[in-house]
């Protein structure tokens, strides 16, 4: 989350960027109900905090 409190969400591109994965992977963890989509649907995005929970193994689901 950001210091005021809302969190930080970022397109597709950048969060497979941020974990080292491709855009697809993000895309079917989104599918798979492992993070979730933000934005429209021309746009997705997702939240950083949880995709950081994700790489880091807390979510609680097996990684993919």
């Amino acid at each position: 989350m950001t210091t005021d409190g809302r969190s930080r969400r970022v397109p597709t591109s950048l969060a497979a960027l941020a974990l080292g994965v491709q855009e697809s992977t993000i895309r079917q963890w989104a599918r798979r109900g492992k993070v979730t989509r933000y934005g429209t649907k021309r746009q997705a995005l997702y939240d950083l905090s949880e995709l950081a929970a994700l790489a880091a193994g807390e979510t609680g689901t097996p990684r993919a």
